[in-house]
């Protein structure tokens, strides 16, 4: 029973409760939405574009993202982690696995949206399935990595789920971060900040926006920002300083990430968007609304 276990240091009995539930609606939300993006790219013909190939591989990361929140959700009610030092290795390496992969392929997307909008080039399968492949096989790249020792696993502050341990803030960790911060949030914030300026100015030129191009790479800096912050921060000073409940928050806010990406790269997408109504609601969407170049 849960009372068999006792509170968490630092955490009340609200407090656990809260964060919990917070999990667990952010990942019964998440994949609802993700899921159906990707049974609509499954169903629909008309969606199933190299593009969308793109849109299909962040839904699936992000998918990922809800299924390590909804462990994390049911052992916080439990107050505790049930699944032992190996699940815990196992659950950090999940998490960063398909949070890195969704990054990545934001970042895919960003890139094929410039060549689509700016040069008037078409991605091809071919290009879609490397550069889907390669986001993945990059993700497991570094996520593998704190398995090998070159960074660590270890419990959340809440200590009922699993992440990068910044607790030690030793040169092993820091040489890490700065790797992963580089490839891994740097380097694509920087493709998605060149793609969408140029997309924007193409906008403004034809004085039709197609979307909001400065959504994509906001929610990469507010969702993820306080993360990357809090563990950056941990490579110059002892963040142990800052209670448990305050270092969770970061982590929360990026499992809010499967949610707003649903929104930005499939409800927030003109053609994929339609091609969910139509799997909803069986209304045969027009041509022109499915067509790539309404992406």
């Amino acid at each position: 029973m849960v009372t068999a276990h006792p509170l968490p240091e630092g955490f009340t009995e609200i407090e656990v409760f809260a964060i919990g539930t917070a999990l667990l609606v952010e990942a019964l939300l998440g994949f609802c939405l993700n899921g159906l993006t990707i049974i609509s790219f499954r169903k629909i013909k008309e969606l199933r574009t190299p593009s969308n190939l793109l849109v299909l591989s962040i839904a699936l990361a992000d998918c990922g993202i809800c299924i390590n929140a909804f462990i994390a959700a049911f052992s916080s009610f439990l107050r505790y982690w049930p699944y032992g030092s190996n699940g815990c290795q196992i659950h950090g390496f999940h998490g960063f696995l398909t949070a890195l992969a969704s990054i990545s392929s934001s970042a895919a997307v960003a890139w094929d949206r410039y060549h689509h909008y700016c040069t008037r080039s078409r991605l091809q399968w071919s290009t879609a399935a490397s550069m889907m492949v390669f986001a993945w096989l990059f993700a497991a790249f570094w996520s593998v990595m704190p398995l090998l020792g070159w960074g660590e696993y270890d419990y959340e502050p809440l200590r009922t789920c699993c992440t990068l341990d910044y607790s030690k803030g030793d040169r092993n960790y820091v040489t890490f971060l700065f790797a992963l911060s580089t490839f891994n949030f740097m380097i694509p914030g920087f493709i998605m900040l060149t793609a969408y300026q140029s997309i924007h100015q193409k906008f403004r030129k034809t004085g039709h926006f197609k979307f909001n191009t400065g959504l994509p790479l906001k929610t990469l800096v507010i969702c993820w920002g306080p993360y990357c912050l809090l563990c950056s921060y941990a490579a110059v000073e002892n963040v142990m300083f800052i209670p448990p409940k305050y270092r969770m928050i970061p982590a929360l806010i990026a499992k809010t990430v499967p949610t707003v990406d649903a929104f930005v790269y499939a409800l927030g997408n003109e053609n994929y968007r339609g091609g969910i109504w139509q799997f909803l609601t069986g209304q045969k969407i027009e041509k022109a609304e499915v067509d790539n170049k309404t992406k």
